[in-house]
């Protein structure tokens, strides 16, 4: 079976795109399409996503308005975009969906989880608030069923996949610029992909490096790891285990890979500039490590 959290990610960065970008309903289709070959896999329920996504968009004007009742001090259009398509999400399969396909803790449990992958450090709070609200409307249905819980796989038990990726610098008129991509949900990160089997990590993180960012780096030093849970809709939930390096490369333009899913920018950064970037919380650390390597290296101007 498809994986559903995976389908609802899909059609929520679908949502996203098509909000922030004015696109007009009619392309939401060809987003969701695009989106599906990139992330969906190739067993992904594409009939749920696609009812999901024409649903919330036949049902936009009634959900805004559930919204902006249930958050009064929240204009529609002053809520984060993120937060805001999650909410789409979120009230219509509470609202509309079929109950004994999605019951309605289910469709608040997903968009919490929807928001604390996605959205911003208080996004899982405020779309549990307003959701919850609206539960409380409709006299809280399913609230006392109850049911066994499948047993929980340890995470040490999750297959593992293995990435790298790099902290991309150069030194340019005696400062140092950090290389960074955007991604469609407004965070700022590192670039990173996939090793191949058997494939030595630096060769594999020039390798990708070179690919998303059109630029090729010199490997100085490891500067950490992290490790998230993923899920793909044949294999399941599995792990992904990144190793981060620190990379010097020229400063020159950087090309962001053509028809790569999720990322919209690439851009070169003054190190005193990244300060206000809007990045994950688990990326804070590996950039916050290799900046520290920088500046312990021969001063430069700041």
């Amino acid at each position: 079976m498809a994986n559903r959290h995976l389908a609802r990610s899909v059609v929520l960065q679908t949502l996203f795109e098509w909000d922030t970008t004015n696109a007009p309903d009619t392309e939401a289709a060809d987003i969701l399409t695009r989106n599906i070959t990139e992330f969906g896999g190739e067993d992904s329920d594409q009939a749920f996503m696609e009812d999901l996504l024409q649903g919330v968009l036949a049902k936009r004007a009634d959900l805004d308005l559930v919204i902006e009742k249930a958050a009064p001090d929240w204009p529609i259009q002053k809520i984060a975009p993120v937060d805001r398509n999650i909410l789409r999400i979120g009230l219509f399969e509470l609202l509309f969906a079929d109950r004994a396909q999605v019951p309605a803790k289910v469709a608040i449990n997903e968009a919490i989880e929807l928001a604390k992958i996605f959205g911003g450090e208080s996004s899982g709070r405020f779309v549990n608030g307003v959701l919850g609200a609206v539960y409380k409307e409709m006299g809280e249905p399913g609230k006392d069923e109850t049911g066994k819980k499948p047993k929980a796989v340890r995470r040490e038990d999750l297959p593992i996949e293995h990435l790298a990726g790099a902290i991309v610098y150069a030194l340019h008129e005696g400062q140092y610029y950090l290389a960074l991509v955007h991604d469609v949900f407004g965070h700022w990160t590192l670039s990173k992909g996939k090793m191949e089997p058997n494939e030595d990590l630096e060769e594999g993180t020039k390798r990708a490096i070179k690919k998303e960012m059109g630029v090729d780096i010199t490997i100085e030093a490891k500067v950490g790891e992290n490790e998230y849970v993923a899920s793909h809709p044949e294999k399941g939930k599995f792990r992904k285990h990144v190793t981060y390096f620190l990379g010097r490369s020229e400063y020159e333009p950087l090309k962001l890979e053509e028809g790569k899913g999720g990322l919209d920018d690439v851009r070169w950064f003054r190190l005193q500039d990244i300060l206000d970037l809007n990045f994950y919380d688990d990326m804070l650390p590996i950039v916050t490590a290799a900046v520290q390597k920088l500046l312990d290296q021969a001063p430069v101007s700041r």
